[in-house]
């Protein structure tokens, strides 16, 4: 038997600081617990050019707007800090350094076994983000051992990349900031799995967001027409890649089939030797450590309707598509986690 609490969220990141500020409004005995040494972490420790799509007045958690220009764009850094500014400002009870090897219900209660002991609650909020488990596909296994790879979760900046030719494998929106980083000093190809389609920062002087907003758009849930059209579609915010695509500061090429050796052969045929590779393939669901069962289903996805699982008191928060586009984004995350805070007793 551990330390009991009505509500422990796992997790410290953006969506676990926004359900505890509506857990404390309730006054409920809660602990959020997380395995990095800071609040913010999974900020900081991402690439060093990475400069958010939302302006700050879209980045803000409830009750606490986020330093500097409503309009201007806050780099991962000021995120960071805004986090932990965010769980000291409003004291919210984090454990840091804590991470969960095991959860399961016995006796109608939640045991949590962590590497700082065990812990025993009434409901279980899990917050560890869409960033889990970076996902690289089989073929690096094919790649010559000369060419460098690196997954952009591990990449931070062009010092730890060889001189010469760099593909990035993967056109959403982490694709595409470092490509358009590193083209001002070397030669860049980026594999595009299907089509790209652009949207600007700004139309008519107005964030794309604040359109989001007033068109809709923003509220259109994952059950909607709209909602099914955006999943699939999903945009890059910004063009700063256009011009460079345009005058071959990028090259474009089709995805990736195979390698061969030092060459890496796209479907269309096309071939690049490059001499380093970032996978800016996205990430896989991490929750092995989920002993809870008719939660994970065969594809790692949770089960749940809105944040809410088929086990009394077991809740998700910070999906991906959780509910709208936004539920992962810090300017959707604080709806969703006041949902689920009005579920908990």
């Amino acid at each position: 038997m551990g330390d009991l609490y009505n509500t422990i969220v796992i997790g410290a990141g953006q969506a676990g600081l926004a359900i505890g500020y509506y857990l404390k409004q309730k006054s409920l005995s809660f602990l959020i617990i997380d395995s990095n040494s800071r609040v913010g972490d999974s900020w900081r420790h991402r690439y060093d050019s990475l400069t958010l799509f939302t302006p700050r007045s879209h980045s803000a958690l409830p009750g606490m707007n986020v330093e500097g220009s409503p309009h201007g764009y806050p780099n991962k850094d000021e995120i960071a800090d805004y986090l932990e500014n965010y769980s000291h400002h409003y004291n919210l009870p984090v454990q840091l350094n804590t991470a969960v090897t095991n959860l399961f219900k016995e006796n109608e209660q939640f045991h949590l076994v962590t590497n700082k002991g065990n812990y025993v609650a009434k409901n279980i909020v899990v917050a560890t983000g869409p960033f889990q488990k970076p996902f690289v596909p089989d073929i690096e296994k094919d790649v010559s051992k000369d060419i460098f790879q690196i997954h952009a979760a591990h990449y931070r900046n062009s010092s730890q990349l060889k001189e010469g030719t760099t593909l990035i494998v993967g056109a959403g929106n982490s694709g595409v900031q470092i490509a358009t980083e590193l083209a001002e000093s070397r030669e860049v190809y980026l594999s595009v799995g299907k089509r790209m389609k652009f949207l600007p920062y700004t139309l008519l002087n107005r964030s794309i967001f604040w359109w989001f907003q007033v068109l809709g758009v923003s509220k259109a849930t994952i059950h909607s027409k709209l909602g099914q059209f955006m999943k699939k579609h999903d945009p890059i915010i910004g063009k700063e890649l256009k011009p460079l695509l345009s005058r071959g500061a990028v090259k474009k090429v089709s995805k990736v089939s195979k390698a061969d050796g030092e060459s890496i052969i796209f479907q269309n045929g096309e071939k690049v030797q490059p001499e380093n590779i970032i996978w800016a393939t996205g990430y896989h669901n991490d929750y092995e450590w989920i002993e809870v069962p008719n939660i994970i289903d065969k594809n790692n996805n949770v089960i749940h309707d809105r944040g809410i699982t088929k086990e009394k008191g077991l809740y998700f928060l910070g999906l991906s598509w959780q509910y709208r586009r936004g539920s992962a984004l810090l300017l959707g995350v604080g709806e969703d986690a006041k949902f689920l805070a009005n579920h908990i007793t």
